[in-house]
């Protein structure tokens, strides 16, 4: 990420360091947009990407995981964390860099400061070769945005939705995150886990990540019985 973005900011914005897109399972509704992540990170393809759903569906890997993809040149920005700083300040000079990720686009909107500056920044962006990514909870026709002609530059590319998980798919994410840290994870066991816990997948993914760290310091597998054990269930 550039520094120089960085230091406009009174807060740290890091990349978690498993975000990339090779841990992001590509389910048959994703896929297309896998590849059209890959190919705006490498400098083709879209200008602007426009990513909707509900929390928990992988908006913010998918943001972070285009960031580290695309290298030095890009920025990543929670708009939900920096929504009290002033927005010309956030986004001063950022169209120089090649790849701009705005997350939680639609915690800003309806403010006139902010609705502005993005606006602003989306000509900016297309002027000088920026590309933007960015997240919000709905599509740009249902967000609730007072400036029409912002509404039609988050439009202007192409746009994705983020349907909400099956149990069948959250099956399916668990197990692949489990093999990619060197764990067997069996069908029974997920299923107790989405039973038993939050149904959110970020929720689950932390989850593993805890049960992970306990497999590794007992040298147990993850039964159900060794789950309860370590979660007080």
């Amino acid at each position: 990420m550039s520094g120089e973005g960085q230091r406009q900011l009174a807060l740290p914005v890091r990349l978690r360091d498993e975000a990339n897109l090779d841990n992001f399972l590509p389910l048959p509704t994703t896929q297309a947009l896998i590849a059209a992540l890959r190919q705006q990170a490498e400098g083709q393809g879209e200008a602007i990407i426009y990513i909707y759903g509900p929390a928990g569906v992988g908006k913010t890997h998918l943001l972070q995981s285009s960031c580290h993809l695309a290298g030095v040149g890009a920025l990543y920005l929670p708009l939900g964390e920096l929504a009290d700083h002033r927005p010309e300040e956030v986004v001063q000079g950022i169209e120089s860099l090649n790849l701009v990720c705005l997350d939680d686009i639609n915690v800003v909107l309806e403010r006139p400061d902010w609705e502005l500056a993005l606006f602003n920044l989306c000509n900016r962006a297309r002027q000088h070769g920026c590309r933007l990514l960015v997240a919000g909870n709905a599509a740009p026709r249902a967000l609730a945005v007072a400036l029409p002609d912002l509404r039609s530059r988050l439009a202007w590319g192409i746009v994705y939705q983020l349907a909400p998980l099956a149990d069948e798919d959250k099956i399916a994410i668990l197990q692949f995150r489990a093999a990619r840290r060197g764990l067997t994870l069996g069908r029974d066991v997920c299923t107790y886990l989405i039973s038993r816990s939050v149904r959110d997948m970020a929720a689950l993914l932390a989850l593993l990540e805890t049960l992970d760290n306990a497999s590794l310091e007992e040298q147990r597998a993850l039964s159900i019985p060794f789950i309860k054990s370590v979660l007080g269930w």
